[in-house]
């Protein structure tokens, strides 16, 4: 599956609005995501940047924001539990991180995951 590029702009704002939250860095999605006990919980794709929300989280960013719509990597594939965060609210520093802390602390909520295994 190809993904369109984002920009680096797009991806060097997440990075430097992650600078409080300590998180494992991986790549995916032809881009940048970042990981808490092996759990994704944000990241960047095409020109999104998206959040793994609870259930009531997800219902009130949604209520907000009417551009807030579910995180689909592949067309009518949606992603449980994540939201594409519009950029009038990630341009907002001080709410996008308030987002991020809630989006760190479900992860956080959720059991490890283990590390899979790498193929030989």
């Amino acid at each position: 599956m190809q993904w369109k590029k984002p920009s680096r702009e797009l991806m060097d704002y997440q990075a430097t609005i992650m600078g409080p939250f300590e998180a494992e860095k991986k790549k995916m999605f032809g881009s940048t995501v970042y990981f808490s006990n092996g759990n994704m919980f944000t990241g960047v794709h095409e020109d999104n940047i998206f959040l793994r929300l609870s259930a009531g989280d997800r219902s009130e960013l949604m209520a907000k924001y009417e551009d807030a719509v579910p995180f689909e990597p592949l067309k009518g594939r949606p992603m449980k539990e994540y939201v594409n965060v519009p950029p009038r609210l990630y341009r907002d520093a001080d709410v996008f991180k308030q987002w991020l802390g809630r989006s760190r602390e479900y992860v956080d909520s959720l059991p490890p995951k283990a590390a899979k295994a790498k193929k030989k």
